[in-house]
């Protein structure tokens, strides 16, 4: 599936163009939808393929007084959306559209120091990868003055413009951050031409971007996902192809002082264990690693892991095997509890995806099937990942379904309660 993707991207001159309406939804009113467990379904927006946008990729991100933030890719262009909580209900609002020089944002919009929000985008800036450019890291920005109308457009800075050696072609990418402020995100073109890591560092007002370790296909090829930061600051991260085994690789980053220093933690040796990871990682407390892959397993839809260090090395476990056609595709979100939670692309009774959680009980692990989408009201093919709240109620988005001018339908935001 992503491959066809990232096929489909790199020849966006042939790509169909979806007609585009005037009209915005200021508000989404879908009754609830039964889930497979009794929890409740909500869609909270139904893309119209207008200036809301269509096919939401990344999921959303919640601020601390629940609202909600995502990006839809739209073929060119796409925008960056709120979704506020207000008076009991959500209000959706389109904050920024690109268009000029920023195209396709594909990653997970993310909180930065000060509580700025940082993105990126697949193509576009002043790079001359391609026509199109090679992608920039970008923060959109509330007005400076109040504004009293119901939608109030933000500003959107160019933080960073790749140009190839240093980045190119960012993927489903959630930024990091370190202590100093310091950003990190791989791209999947990027260096050589089979992906890097990146490192921007503040510098004259701006930004410098150093790529700190360019894969040559032996070691990984296409960096799909962000990296983690681990307390000691080393990252850690995943390559979708390729690697010792040719199906994929879970790396470590180390910095020495001198230099970045790569180790590949985990290559999948074959499919039963899974294959092409494209989501990232997550730690938990005790410093165990959590990631997916989108294919492979004893079901042959994909896998979620477990890497536990030990004794210098590292420990896999599979936690639970998909069936299906593609399973998860972005990285698993974990609540305060350790619980995980994710989407699969095609899984579920429907095989348009699903919303799962993994709960851990006595060393085991028990797998809960959340929602199975239809393909209908509440979208179908869930790309990115899933958002838990301090109550635990969960967010996401689907990519496709709900209907709408859109080939596949134009995709959904939607809530599940407990």
């Amino acid at each position: 599936m992503l491959k066809s993707i990232q096929n489909w991207t790199a020849n966006l001159g042939s790509a169909p163009l979806v007609p585009l309406f005037a009209l915005m939804l200021l508000f989404t009113l879908i009754s609830p939808v039964p889930t497979a467990q009794g929890q409740t379904l909500t869609v909270l927006h139904t893309f119209t393929g207008g200036t809301d946008g269509f096919q939401p990729y990344s999921g959303v991100t919640l601020d601390q007084a629940g609202n909600l933030y995502g990006t839809t890719t739209e073929y060119y262009d796409g925008t960056v959306f709120q979704i506020k909580h207000r008076n009991g209900g959500w209000i959706f609002s389109t904050l920024v559209q690109f268009g000029n020089g920023e195209w396709m944002p594909q990653g997970r919009l993310v909180f930065g120091p000060g509580g700025v929000l940082y993105g990126t985008t697949y193509r576009g800036g002043n790079g001359f990868c391609t026509e199109f450019g090679c992608g920039v890291v970008y923060s959109p920005r509330p007005p400076q003055t109040i504004c009293r109308s119901v939608s109030c457009p933000w500003t959107n800075d160019m933080t960073y413009s790749f140009t190839g050696p240093d980045g190119f072609a960012a993927g489903y990418v959630a930024l990091a951050f370190d202590s100093a402020g310091n950003i990190y995100g791989t791209t999947t073109q990027g260096g050589n031409y089979s992906g890097n890591v990146f490192q921007l560092t503040r510098s004259n007002g701006g930004w410098t971007a150093t790529s700190l370790h360019d894969f040559d296909g032996s070691d990984g090829y296409e960096p799909y996902s962000g990296v983690v930061l681990s307390a000691q600051g080393d990252l850690y991260g995943t390559t979708w192809m390729q690697g010792p085994n040719n199906r994929g690789s879970v790396y470590r980053l180390t910095n020495s002082g001198s230099g970045w220093t790569l180790d590949t933690l985990y290559a999948f040796p074959n499919n039963s264990d899974g294959a092409n990871p494209v989501g990232g990682l997550v730690f938990d407390q005790a410093g165990n690693l959590y990631g997916t892959t989108q294919i492979g397993g004893s079901g042959g839809g994909g896998t979620v892991f477990e890497l536990s260090p030990s004794g210098g090395g590292w420990n896999f476990t599979v936690l639970h095997s998909f069936s299906g056609q593609n399973g998860p595709s972005d990285t698993l979100a974990m609540d305060a509890a350790g619980n995980l939670y994710g989407t699969t692309y095609a899984d579920g009774a429907y095989a348009y995806g699903s919303v799962f959680k993994l709960t851990r009980n006595n060393g085991s692990w028990s797998y809960t099937d959340l929602h199975d989408f239809t393909s209908g009201a509440d979208g179908a093919n869930p790309v990115g990942g899933v958002s838990v709240d301090a109550s635990g109620n969960l967010y996401g988005t689907t990519s496709d379904g709900a209907g709408g001018p859109c080939t596949l339908g134009c995709g959904t935001v939607w809530e599940i309660t407990p």
